[in-house]
């Protein structure tokens, strides 16, 4: 004979008794509660995926659906950094044609870009010049970053267009990812997540500190 299974209340724990599979947190600043929905109940179909929950990164997405550095110049996040002090917008170097600063979503300590002051889009559409320029930056980041972080390898690449997955698509920008032998755990893999050790200014001070002095 089956076992008899014990009725369950629909309703967690100190939940909304009419909706289904919530429960809430008392201790929330506010007039209501904060009500967390159960998946098992809730209109939802499971995947493969955990989700890291970063509302901050709105900012970015919202500033691309109103047109900010999709080809608007004065608004572009990568023409107004030069006009900011280094240590404000991350910038570790700059040359006559392009300037190197930190990312300021890595996806690894030290992570650089380099970018022409010119709002360009396409590597294709840049000067002999910003090329040259930019090409001598990314070596010399790569001597930088390996006296100053000890890395062993390099991930460096162009996202050209929003179709190729370009953050900033209207600003041209080369990314340099340093890489380490141990920096593909089980944190990025399994929990997609990246566990950053060094905090955005302290790697600016060093990498801006390792730069070679203009002749």
């Amino acid at each position: 004979m089956d076992e008899e299974q014990p009725v369950v209340d629909a309703a967690q724990p100190g939940g909304t008794p009419d909706i289904p599979g919530t429960g809430h947190v008392d201790d929330v600043v506010g007039p209501d509660p904060l009500v967390i929905r159960d998946a098992a109940t809730g209109a939802a179909v499971p995947d493969a995926f955990q989700r890291l929950w970063n509302p901050h990164r709105m900012a970015y997405i919202d500033a691309g659906r109103d047109g900010k550095g999709r080809g608007h110049e004065d608004d572009c996040p990568f023409c107004e950094a030069p006009r900011k002090s280094d240590e404000d917008a991350l910038i570790v170097a700059r040359g006559e044609h392009a300037y190197v600063l930190l990312n300021l979503f890595p996806y690894n300590n030290g992570h650089l870009l380099v970018c022409p002051y010119r709002h360009v889009p396409l590597y294709d559409e840049a000067t002999a010049e910003e090329t040259r320029e930019m090409a001598e930056l990314t070596q010399t980041a790569m001597r930088v970053l390996r006296e100053v972080s000890h890395c062993d390898g390099f991930n460096i690449g162009m996202n050209q267009g929003e179709i190729a997955g370009a953050g900033v698509a209207a600003h041209l920008h080369q990314h340099i990812v340093p890489r380490w032998a141990s920096d593909s755990n089980f944190f990025p893999i399994i929990a997609r997540t990246k566990s950053m050790s060094q905090l955005l200014g302290d790697t600016r001070r060093l990498v801006a500190e390792g730069w070679p002095a203009a002749d």
